[in-house]
């Protein structure tokens, strides 16, 4: 995610909140699920929910998606034969 949008959006949202919040507003039935073991971050994760992003930022948010090229594995392959069996 370019930098831009965390500046529109006000410097006291972080990359991570943006990019939480662009999950919530894609889908009501989107749930991220984000990993942490410290209060600070859950809260932080938490506040995303409250972030309102424009049809503009969203929009922006997933053509810079569809440019970028994922390269690699999910998983590491001793674990990828464990999942969906």
């Amino acid at each position: 995610m370019r930098p831009g949008v965390r500046d529109r959006r006000g410097c006291s949202s972080t990359l991570e909140q943006i990019a939480l919040a662009s999950l919530l507003a894609q889908r009501p039935w989107i749930v991220p699920i984000p990993a942490t073991r410290r209060l600070e971050r859950l809260e932080e994760n938490l506040a995303a929910a409250e972030i309102a992003l424009t049809p503009d930022v969203l929009t922006e948010i997933d053509d810079a998606a569809a440019r970028t090229t994922v390269e690699g594995h999910r998983h590491p392959e001793a674990m990828q034969r464990y999942i969906d069996r």
